[in-house]
């Protein structure tokens, strides 16, 4: 099959046949063309247009060209919902449905304007398209900073763990508040079993010497804490719905960030939200 859309692709004309190879015919051949000529040149070449205005393969309300070939072909695979949503973001400019929207179109831009030739533009696209369908399919729950931070403690610990008291607050607990806040945007799953066990020290104890130098809180209660203040500052935002909120702060559903929201503030998100929205 042959496919032909306007020239200088950037999103949906690269995440298309990137679909296509890879869900509907794998030796699909395509053709970019300036805007004016699509129609005639693919009545020349027998080849279907997408990506343009009054043509099947095009965009549909809200939805952009890649929703309609994987609504069209019946591809049910669930990565590919998820990449939908991160490509319609993009293409569309709603960043708000996706947080991986806003990295897409910020690196497809970019190769845009690097690479000149719309041909080698599509083949090293189609490099970005296989590296995020395999992050769908089967990295979503991994997190980058997982073996980092717990380098970074064990470096804590070495460092200022075996300082001896001498009445004010230790540099290992002063390092470790800044670490715990620099990672909170990125790793809200942080446990005190996996820390203790980097750091070479019983959990009763980091527990204890923990609350000493954290607000009085516990391991559990401070990183709590921070998940609430990170939350109220999204709020604030109405872009983000309150699901994506739980997510962006660790929660594992809306369902249980509402309840530890509402224990913490009196108020639901949602009516916390409403009332912050109001001023």
């Amino acid at each position: 099959m042959k496919w032909i859309t306007r020239e200088r692709p950037k999103i949906d004309r690269i995440a298309c046949p990137w679909l296509i190879r890879r869900f509907v015919d794998n030796e699909a051949q395509f053709f970019y063309v300036p805007f004016e000529e699509v129609k005639k040149k693919a009545k020349e070449l027998d080849a279907i247009p997408f990506d343009i205005p009054e043509v099947e393969y095009t965009h549909y309300g809200d939805e952009c060209t890649f929703d309609y070939i994987v609504r069209k072909h019946k591809i049910k695979d669930p990565a590919i919902k998820t990449l939908s949503a991160i490509v319609r973001g993009a293409d569309t400019d709603r960043h708000d449905l996706a947080s991986q929207s806003s990295g897409l179109w910020a690196i497809s831009a970019g190769l845009a304007h690097n690479i000149k030739d719309d041909h080698e533009l599509l083949e090293k696209g189609m490099m970005i398209y296989d590296s995020l369908y395999t992050w769908a399919k089967l990295l979503q729950h991994e997190k980058h900073t997982q073996n980092p931070f717990e380098h970074m403690l064990l470096d804590v610990y070495n460092k200022f763990l075996k300082e001896k008291k001498q009445g004010k607050i230790p540099g290992w607990a002063r390092e470790l508040k800044e670490i715990i806040q620099d990672q909170i945007d990125t790793n809200l799953t942080l446990n005190l079993k996996e820390i203790s066990e980097s750091l070479n020290v019983h959990p009763a104890y980091l527990s204890r010497e923990f609350a000493k130098y954290f607000d009085n809180l516990s391991f559990g209660d401070y990183i709590r804490k921070l998940r609430i203040e990170k939350s109220i500052e999204l709020l604030k935002d109405a872009k983000y719905q309150l699901s994506e909120i739980a997510y962006l702060t660790g929660f594992s559903d809306q369902s249980h960030f509402s309840r530890i929201f509402k224990l913490h503030t009196g108020k639901s998100p949602a009516a916390y939200r409403k009332s912050v929205l109001k001023k």
